[in-house]
């Protein structure tokens, strides 16, 4: 589908966070017409560092505005929605679960009911929930059919948006599908208390490493080139292979734990010694969280592409330039 998405007309909220950029800078690559919303203005982003912002229609504004959402896919005749603003960090959900609460489930609902009273202008929506939609499961990895339940801040807020999506699906066929991904990681990240750019940062400035939890921690992480291919493979299939109102689990299909991953990173950077600090101190987290990404790689003959060896070097690479060290 290699001209699929020249010259449609794409709305990404979020465009200005870590994934929207990159996702941004495939669409435009691939010729889209994109419209952005962007909340905050943050010179460090990779958006505004490489004024990605002159290139996009930007909307300044937040998903809780329902006006603002209904006028922008209308005005600008909106054809493709990536939903991708959300307050994203777990233990800030855990501190200020409203805020949470009003950018995550009321955002989607805002979102969605926008894109209702414009059909059937829009014909295809992706919406990020995440695997922490399904909480804490028996069963790994964790299939699309298993329920969620979330049960903190953060994990709810997925649950909820989920759930508010197969509901639009399910009562007004709105075209919308949900992506529930693995923890991702890449160059662009600048939210450091987050695994892997904070221990990037940290070796790069000689300061110990942090391990919040005790370090046993599995999960699988998952490269945000692999995480934007992805997300326009599943868009690029939504009405071709007639998966409206589904969820579909991306990831890396590798699992590993918190401190071995460190390992590897301080490994590839050559600081074999490096000092780790195990705090045990993570509170109101999922202990072991991995996902199955076969239903994908069946329907959507999707498959990641980079190693978890690859797209470390790359992102180390992007915080060395980034620090200029």
């Amino acid at each position: 589908m290699t001209d699929f998405w020249k010259l449609k007309n794409v709305f990404v909220t979020g465009c200005s966070g870590f994934l929207g950029y990159w996702l941004l800078e495939h669409l435009l690559r691939k010729g889209a017409s994109v419209v952005g919303l962007v909340r905050d203005y943050v010179p460090q982003s990779n958006f505004f560092r490489l004024k990605l912002n002159e290139r996009i229609t930007v909307i300044g504004g937040e998903v809780e505005d329902y006006f603002l959402l209904e006028r922008v896919l209308s005005e600008y005749e909106i054809d493709t929605v990536f939903h991708l603003a959300a307050q994203a960090i777990v233990e800030k959900a855990n501190q200020n679960p409203l805020f949470t609460f009003e950018t995550n489930i009321k955002g989607t609902w805002n979102l969605l009911e926008a894109c209702r009273r414009n059909q059937p202008l829009v014909k295809r929506i992706v919406v990020a929930s995440s695997d922490k939609a399904y909480g804490t499961q028996e069963k790994l990895p964790y299939t699309e059919e298993l329920p969620l339940k979330g049960a903190h801040p953060y994990d709810v807020s997925k649950t909820c948006a989920d759930l508010i999506a197969y509901a639009f699906f399910n009562t007004y066929r709105l075209p919308v599908c949900i992506t529930r991904c693995g923890n991702i990681y890449g160059g662009g990240d600048l939210n450091f208390n987050r695994l892997i750019p904070g221990t990037i940062k940290s070796v790069l400035h000689g300061e110990p490493i942090i391990i919040r939890s005790d370090g046993t921690f599995k999960r699988d992480y998952f490269y945000v080139k692999d995480v934007v291919g992805a997300y326009l493979t599943l868009a690029e299939n939504l009405e071709v292979q007639n998966v409206a109102g589904e969820a579909f689990n991306f990831s890396s299909g590798i699992q590993i734990s918190v401190l071995d991953t460190a390992r590897r990173i301080i490994e590839i950077m050559n600081k074999k010694d490096f000092p780790i600090k195990v705090l045990n101190e993570a509170k109101c987290e999922i202990k072991n969280q991995y996902l199955s990404i076969d239903k994908a790689k069946r329907v959507l003959n999707w498959v990641p592409q980079y190693s978890l060896e690859d797209g470390l070097k790359e992102t180390i690479e992007w915080y060395r330039n980034f620090f200029n060290v």
